[in-house]
């Protein structure tokens, strides 16, 4: 289906303190993940799978990575004449002006009057999923509501801004509760929101009048009885990223064959940057069962159960276990890996021993040496 009357916004920013060990020189949404994929892959391609041809990416800072990752959009068929992709970077070196979804938005208002959509979606960057937004959107116009945010029902992420709904058996939303609210399972939001262009720009007007910066609190919670709020329950399987803990759980679920049916379908599939390299190598020595080994590798050691990036380099006599390594990390001889998660470019010397749990694995960063 094409969407000509819909633009997409997408927050790559949101979130980052939810994952300090990864977010320290890149946005939340350049985090890698799955092998070859970044997080914001998963968002822009469910925009452009849906035939969205017009997106928006609210910048913040550290945002070069993101740059490099995405570059005119040729890989989403977003590098056009006409609307495709645009990076929408800070209007002023102020943290103040954007320390919420509101001021955001806000400094964008150039791009929305420029807009001739009708009809906007805004998603974070944190969720690895599928999404059919084709249907997400029929649901919005049959309801007739004001704002439909995406949400899951099961046990609520650990997020400072979690936003918790309680809903109708119309799907209306009769009660909204914000922030680390241990309520057991419950129906949260996946940070996904669609409503009228003119519709957000008034109510964005209205916050900013009031100093009011909180979209989740000074929108969606003070005005809930005011404005029509519905809920529509995402049926694609999807992945919170809302701690270390569960970036790894979503990267370990990719090793079963039904969630990686699940989330990479041929009929919408899910688009990154493009590389051309030699196929992995793998020595005499080698032994890897039930692994995900990205493209330019070249692999000597033992690899159970773990995701290996491109070009990466693992030395013989190696085991490595339940673990993620990043793009052109090398791993020397006599090493052992076990619930490590090794961002790019990290270097492991000989002999070394690196050992986690699976519900609290060790995070080395970005070109560090141990």
């Amino acid at each position: 289906m094409r969407n000509n009357n819909v633009m997409g916004i997408l927050f790559p920013n949101m979130h980052d303190e939810a994952l300090p060990a990864l977010t320290g020189g890149r946005p939340f949404g350049s985090i890698p993940f799955g092998g070859r994929y970044r997080l914001i892959d998963f968002a822009l391609s469910n925009l452009v799978n849906a035939g969205i041809s017009k997106v928006g990416i609210v910048t913040q800072d550290n945002y070069q990575s993101l740059m490099d990752h995405i570059g005119s959009g040729k890989a989403w068929d977003l590098s056009r004449k006409n609307e495709g992709l645009y990076f929408l970077p800070p209007v002023a070196m102020s943290d103040e002006l954007y320390a919420g979804r509101i001021a955001s938005l806000m400094g964008i208002r150039p791009f929305f009057r420029n807009s001739k959509e009708e009809y906007v979606i805004l998603s974070d960057c944190h969720v690895v999923g599928n999404v059919d937004y084709d249907k997400m959107l029929d649901a919005h116009m049959e309801s007739g509501a004001d704002i439909t945010i995406a949400c899951k029902h099961g046990d609520a992420p650990r997020l400072s801004d979690d936003l918790q709904l309680w809903m109708g058996e119309d799907g209306r939303v009769n009660d909204i509760m914000l922030g680390d609210c241990p309520t057991g399972e419950c129906d949260y939001s996946l940070g996904i929101y669609i409503m009228r262009k003119d519709f957000l720009t008034r109510m964005l007007e209205s916050a900013v009048s009031r100093n009011q910066m909180n979209f989740d609190r000074d929108i969606l919670l003070r005005h809930i009885g005011d404005i029509r709020i519905y809920g529509y329950r995402i049926p694609e399987y999807t992945a919170v990223i809302s701690s270390p803990g569960s970036f790894f759980r979503a990267n370990m679920e990719l090793l079963k064959p039904d969630v990686r049916a699940a989330l990479f379908q041929p009929q919408r599939p899910i688009y990154t940057k493009v590389r051309d390299a030699a196929p992995a190598v793998y020595g005499l020595h080698a032994a890897v069962n039930n692994s995900l080994v990205a493209d330019g590798c070249f692999i000597e050691g033992e690899v159970r159960n773990s995701i290996i990036f491109r070009d990466v380099r693992i030395a013989r006599d190696t085991h490595i276990e339940n673990s993620i390594v990043m793009q052109g990390a090398v791993v020397c001889e006599k090493t052992s890996l076990n619930c490590a998660v090794l961002d790019k470019d990290v270097v492991v010397k000989a002999s070394r021993s690196l050992c986690g749990a699976e519900d609290y694995p060790i995070f080395v960063e970005k070109g560090t040496v141990v």
